[in-house]
């Protein structure tokens, strides 16, 4: 391991009680190989914002991974917007029972996940879908999340008329998605993430009434 990725695991494990997620010393492991393969391919594909370790390791990943208490055992998930794979990938390394259908627009993003689900051996877990989720037939599934779909606020209206019917909404975002979500009249739970005034996870339910709560208790 370089300096980075010892900063990254040492940062991860370390943290992982604040964000109420448990981390096997394997998954760890599996969770550094992708940290190192992100931070490898991102100058060419600018695949997330610049940032240390650190950082990588609670904004990315354990953000990411505060989606999993709210998803049942062998579900799947569709990822729309993966772009890198967040937050689906480290859901997956952590839970192996869920299966997920990727959607990604960007042609080398959507190479670029392919070879990390294939370097992860999640290729049997995952598929990679290369479209704008408007331009495809809606899989069936239980869950769809979405953390950094382009102008996703705008297409939040349409992101959630092409959601299943009876999926549950996970939705990483801030104020301004709230807002959205709100005047769309959806029914929604709003998880703060720890260390954060501005991040939330809004756990959308389209079967549920217009009824709006907020449980903004820290993970």
């Amino acid at each position: 391991m370089n300096r980075d990725e010892i900063e990254f695991t040492t940062v991860l494990e370390n943290n992982t009680p604040r964000y109420g997620v448990r981390l096997a010393a394997e998954t760890r492991e599996r969770l550094r190989q992708y940290y190192a393969h992100v931070s490898a391919g991102n100058a060419r594909l600018h695949l997330v914002a610049p940032c240390s370790p650190a950082e990588f390791a609670a904004r990315h990943i354990l953000e990411s991974l505060v989606a999993l208490r709210f998803i049942t055992a062998g579900a799947h998930i569709i990822d729309v917007g993966s772009g890198a794979g967040l937050p689906i990938i480290p859901c997956l390394i952590a839970h192996p029972d869920l299966r997920a259908t990727l959607i990604e627009a960007s042609a080398k993003k959507a190479i670029f996940l392919r070879d990390t689900l294939r370097r992860l051996n999640l290729q049997d877990a995952a598929q990679v879908v290369t479209a704008r989720f408007a331009e495809t037939l809606t899989p069936a599934a239980d869950y769809v999340t979405c953390r950094a779909l382009e102008r996703f606020t705008e297409r939040l209206p349409s992101l959630v008329d092409w959601s299943p019917p009876s999926s549950t909404l996970l939705f990483f975002g801030g104020p301004s998605l709230r807002e959205k979500i709100e005047g769309l009249s959806l029914s929604y739970h709003a998880q703060l993430m720890p260390e954060s005034t501005q991040r939330f996870l809004f756990v959308v339910n389209r079967t549920g009434n217009s009824h709006r709560h907020s449980g903004e208790q820290a993970a």
